[in-house]
């Protein structure tokens, strides 16, 4: 039995709309459940951190966040809109691990002369209660500015917020005692 063109693209639109109609599709800006984040200053910690590698990983996790749509809005720190948002999560990062790498010896062996960061995130509700706390690394192997690195980085530390699931946003989350549930601390090496 042979079936025509305008026979099968009826058949499969018709598929199409009854699946969409049955299971629309959402879209996450939409969602009256989705969090928004303020990026905090990058915290040094105790490591001797260029003020540029502190500023590349700052715009960098705001560029990196922003790509996710993980988020309704994506803050700077210091932002006065925030003030006015109830479902708000706070980025903090501080810097654990510090390599200073050589773009010289990367270009001439590709082994030797990384560049390599280390840093605690945590992801926090307003009044400090811990969401998603990882260890995340970002470096630079081979070829490259030592500042790509800060950019690897604020890439890694977006992708495992994105997939990760947070809780939802609620005011009853912002407000109540955290459950053992609710907070998530893995150690990524």
């Amino acid at each position: 039995m042979k079936t025509s063109k305008p026979t099968l693209l009826l058949v499969l639109g018709s598929a199409f709309i009854t699946l969409n109609i049955v299971n629309p599709p959402r879209l996450r800006a939409e969602s009256s459940s989705q969090w928004s984040v303020q990026v905090a200053k990058v915290d040094s910690g105790q490591v001797n951190l260029e003020p540029s590698f502190q500023v590349a990983i700052y715009e960098s996790l705001l560029d990196e966040l922003n790509k996710t749509k993980r988020f309704k809005q994506v803050l700077r720190d210091g932002d006065r809109e925030a003030t006015g948002i109830s479902d708000l999560l706070i980025l903090k990062t501080t810097v654990e691990k510090y390599s200073v790498g050589s773009e010289t010896k990367r270009a001439v062996t590709t082994v030797a002369g990384a560049t390599k960061l280390t840093v605690r995130g945590q992801l926090c509700t307003r009044d400090g209660k811990v969401v998603l706390e990882r260890t995340i690394n970002g470096n630079v192997r081979f070829m490259g500015s030592n500042l790509w690195a800060t950019h690897n980085l604020a890439r890694n530390i977006a992708k495992v917020i994105k997939q990760s699931s947070l809780p939802e946003a609620s005011p009853a989350l912002m407000q109540g005692p955290v459950n053992s549930d609710d907070v998530v601390v893995l150690e990524l090496r």
